[in-house]
């Protein structure tokens, strides 16, 4: 009972692990090496998938950019010169954590400043039930009131 309770806790993990789709052949040899072009190519966004780094996607353009980036450590390059490299062919979007500049900043402030307006439209709409909720009926409006109350009840007592 507790092996197999165990061995499901164990696959549950193994689930929930990223599986990362870097393929065997483009390991680089130099340990030091592969785990830069892995922290670079996890800051990369997948052009195809779009939501995805280049290491988790397994479309062919993901895989010809961790070629790229591991191409360009291998020649010496810096990681700070592969990222100016491929934002200068890419743009920013290639970033998943594009930097805070003028044609960025909707990127990072757009979602506080819709959260905000909805914030305020909602407590706009709460208190504005509350002012109908309070409001006295004029007098015509009591009038058409207990019209339609005493047409109501004489149906009941008519039918009953």
């Amino acid at each position: 009972m507790i092996r197999t309770l165990f061995l499901a806790l164990l696959f549950s993990l193994a689930a929930l692990a990223p599986a990362y789709t870097v393929r065997p052949d483009e390991v680089l040899a130099d340990p030091q090496l592969e785990s830069r072009a892995r922290a670079i190519s996890s800051e990369l966004r997948c052009m195809v998938c779009q939501n995805q780094s280049i290491d988790d996607s397994d479309a062919p353009l993901a895989r010809d950019l961790r070629l790229l980036v591991r191409e360009r450590l291998s020649a010496g390059d810096s990681d700070s010169a592969i990222r100016a490299f491929l934002t200068a062919r890419y743009g920013d979007f290639i970033l998943l954590r594009p930097p805070l500049k003028l044609e960025t900043a909707l990127l990072w402030v757009g979602p506080g400043v819709i959260f905000l307006l909805v914030a305020l439209l909602l407590l706009r709409r709460h208190y504005k039930k509350e002012d109908v909720a309070g409001a006295e009926l004029t007098t015509e409006e009591r009038a058409e009131l207990a019209a339609v109350l005493s047409s109501k009840d004489e149906a009941r007592r008519s039918a009953g």
